[in-house]
């Protein structure tokens, strides 16, 4: 009985009766409306949902008032995970929009380097050829993991390496635009240091990657002691196209890889603290064009 009241309402309101609207009616609205696109289609579809609603206290349609409060009641929390989504629509910024990066938000929003670029979505990351042997890097910054266990799929190719770093949200990517950049270039140590954030933890791995074309391992506590390409058991390279997969326990301070599903073994231990995702991609030769690298959430195999 209470969902076909909930119905009359809803169809009422889509006929053009707003006189109902009060905040019930966006509760109303979320509980029929699942996804980011199934609201943008009422928007779309729906001039009371999609319009402004003059002579209301909105400042945007009804549509973003259920995207905002969607948002703001933080239903799309990933346990263990601190999301940083946009808090203002400006721009082209809609609160639709930072809905849809909610539901989706592993995603690489900072680029380092000269000749990164996003591939068709922020969930995959190139570097182009305008410097052979140049490199560049991807960090999925807004994705913060802090406790807990977490799993990544990387889809990569030959010259890129996939891994974690510290979280750096003061790190300004227009310092390395017109460079190749590496977290392993020790010119850029202190800079480094100063841009973690507090509560990154008192480990001292702060940046631990997987190698593709040899599939070993390099880490760095941003001091002198940085150990790069690093024999490890169960240590294989990769080909183009294969999947690496990176299960990151917090709390038991594990980086753990798998190779198209099949686990390979324990990369790294003795990480404490908070860590971000993050990819990069060298280039070659100018012909070539360079490597790319695509990433995902996933369930490790097994689990």
């Amino acid at each position: 009985m209470a969902d076909n009241d909930r119905a009359k309402r809803l169809k009422s309101s889509q006929d053009g009766d707003l006189s109902r609207l009060d905040s019930d009616l966006i509760t109303q609205v979320a509980f029929f409306v699942g996804t980011s696109r199934e609201l943008l289609d009422l928007a779309l579809t729906c001039k009371s949902f999609g319009w402004k609603q003059s002579g209301s206290a909105l400042n945007w349609s009804l549509a973003e008032e259920v995207a905002r409060q969607t948002v703001c009641s933080a239903q799309h929390d990933i346990e263990g995970v601190r999301i940083t989504l946009p808090q203002y629509v400006r721009g082209r910024t809609t609160w639709l929009s930072i809905l849809h990066e909610s539901e989706d938000p592993l995603k690489f929003d900072t680029l380092l380097g000269c000749g990164m670029e996003h591939e068709n979505s922020r969930n995959a990351v190139r570097v182009t050829g305008v410097l052979a042997g140049s490199s560049g890097t991807a960090i999925a910054s807004n994705y913060v993991m802090e406790t807990g266990i977490h799993y990544a799929e990387f889809r990569v190719s030959r010259c890129s390496s996939v891994g974690v770093v510290r979280p750096m949200p003061n790190l300004d990517p227009a310092r390395f635009s017109n460079e190749s950049f590496s977290f392993f270039r020790q010119k850029y140590y202190d800079e480094f240091l100063a841009a973690r954030t507090d509560g990154c933890g008192d480990g001292n791995v702060h940046v631990c990657r997987y190698y593709t074309n040899s599939g070993g391992m390099d880490w760095t506590n941003w001091d002198e002691d940085d150990e790069e390409n690093v024999s490890w058991e169960g240590m294989e390279d990769c080909d183009y196209g294969d999947t690496i997969g990176m299960l990151l326990n917090v709390d038991d301070g594990t980086l753990t890889v798998y190779k198209k599903n099949r686990r390979l073994g324990v990369m790294q231990v003795g990480l404490s603290g908070s860590y971000c995702w993050h990819a990069t991609c060298w280039c070659t030769n100018n012909a070539w064009g360079g490597s790319t690298v695509t990433i995902r959430r996933g369930e490790p195999p097994g689990a």
